[in-house]
């Protein structure tokens, strides 16, 4: 059983930044598609970003590309978010082993194995 922790969520005005961390058991996260999801009351769950640690391709959201950046330094993968709006408040889970690491399946739910806890994140005045 993989074991995914997340961790580096808090509080932070708009235009703020914040970084999360996400750590897994054994060596998933250096041979397989690992990725970080939200999910806001009320919404579906939405990927955000993914890296394919072979390829060490990236993937984001439109609605995050250039303001957050995904990446990955050992055994840690990192969600580096900068100016933050309202919109990003979530709970923010790591999600690895995923068996598409592609530009049509990263996002995929489905796709990942192996979930950790959340950590949440809140955008406000």
């Amino acid at each position: 059983q993989v074991h995914v922790v997340e961790s580096g969520g808090g509080s932070v005005q708009p235009g703020g930044s914040l970084s999360l961390s996400c750590t897994a058991s054994g060596d998933v996260l250096d041979w397989a598609c690992v990725a970080w999801f939200r999910q806001a009351p009320g919404k579906e769950r939405e990927g955000v970003a993914a890296r394919n640690p072979s390829l060490r391709w990236t993937y984001y959201a439109d609605s995050v590309r250039g303001r957050f950046t995904i990446t990955q330094a050992r055994d840690t993968v990192y969600l580096h978010m900068y100016n933050l709006k309202t919109d990003d408040s979530a709970m923010y889970y790591c999600a690895a082993g995923g068996t598409d690491c592609t530009d049509s399946g990263w996002s995929r739910t489905t796709s990942y194995p192996h979930w950790g806890q959340g950590t949440q994140v809140t955008v406000s005045t």
